[in-house]
């Protein structure tokens, strides 16, 4: 009877999924490893693949200690936090699970737009600690016919320009370049697009080139009328700067998803009155977890069936 292949989980999915892995594959969880040196001296000959999540990633040094590797497979689109250098030096394929969660993303953006800007969060806490009996709530923003800048133009940013075109928004882009298949104009400029827009959205993807993009002068560009919304990563933020304008309402609000040091944020943000607070969850459905697990296994068993990968990265 053949062996089944060896795959290190650097940390744990959906219950469906890991009754799937466990069943095809000898999975080593690596959360649950009392020794994490004794496990790789046992299995560093044999463990063939990573399930990652992209949070967590795979690092050079962590691929290093597994000379048998072939194959990264990462639940999320994300994959700043995976050596794609050290894997493309050496041979291993890496995929992730782009397409299957760009509708909820979106989604989060335009839900997240509409609490910061109707003031969602604070009208259901006006409600319930009785301050209707007592008044009128203050006056809120409207989001139909507006401006709005989003800052990367690929699935998802395209998703949400779709949705906002339907609230009659006018929509512009930031990008690298321009798309010819898009009706929406392309500004070349960050800040300039942070300066004639009222609501600015984004959408990158990590990673180096990105980090710390949206820095001070776009909060300053944006101005006391802005409402600012973060979908994509932590890390293209300079979250200091976004604290600053929060706190000296420098821009009128924002809603977030992602963080710099997510899951131990900064505790200024959660003392904020202008700011609407996700926990990571934009893609956090039952039907996308549920499709992106089975990417992610999918892309296992065509590896190891010698077959093409579905979404390969590198």
């Amino acid at each position: 009877m053949p062996t089944k292949p060896e795959v290190l989980m650097i940390g744990p999915y959906p219950a469906w999924d890991m009754e799937d892995l466990d069943a095809r594959y000898v999975v080593h969880k690596l959360w649950e490893a009392a020794d994490l040196d004794r496990l790789f001296e046992a299995h560093r000959d044999s463990i063939r693949a990573i399930a990652t999540r992209g949070e967590l990633g795979a690092s050079a040094d962590l691929m290093k200690r597994l000379p048998a590797l072939e194959i990264v497979s990462c639940y999320g689109v994300g994959t700043d936090a995976i050596d794609l250098s050290h894997a493309k030096a050496n041979g291993i394929r890496v995929t992730n699970t782009p397409g299957v969660l760009t509708a909820d993303v979106a989604d989060m953006a335009v839900a997240l737009l509409l609490a910061v800007a109707r003031k969602i969060s604070q009208a259901d806490r006006f409600v319930r600690e009785g301050g209707w009996a007592k008044g009128s709530m203050p006056l809120v923003t409207r989001v139909s016919g507006k401006t709005v800048g989003i800052v990367g133009m690929g699935r998802v940013g395209a998703a949400v320009a779709k949705r906002l075109a339907a609230f009659d928004c006018e929509v512009a882009y930031f990008d690298l370049s321009g798309r010819a298949d898009l009706p929406y104009e392309f500004v070349p400029d960050l800040a300039e697009l942070a300066r004639r827009t009222e609501f600015l959205i984004v959408t990158l993807a990590g990673g180096a080139s990105t980090k710390g993009i949206v820095n001070a002068s776009v909060f300053d560009a944006l101005g006391p009328d802005g409402i600012f919304i973060n979908v994509s990563r932590g890390s293209t933020v300079d979250e200091a700067a976004l604290l600053r304008s929060l706190e000296a309402k420098a821009i009128k609000g924002a809603g977030i998803d992602v963080f710099w040091n997510e899951p131990n944020i900064d505790d200024r943000l959660k003392n904020l009155d202008n700011a609407v607070l996700q926990p990571h969850h934009a893609s956090g459905t039952t039907e996308t977890r549920r499709a992106m697990g089975k990417l992610v296994r999918d892309n296992l068993a065509a590896h190891f069936a010698g077959a093409d990968l579905l979404t390969p990265v590198v």
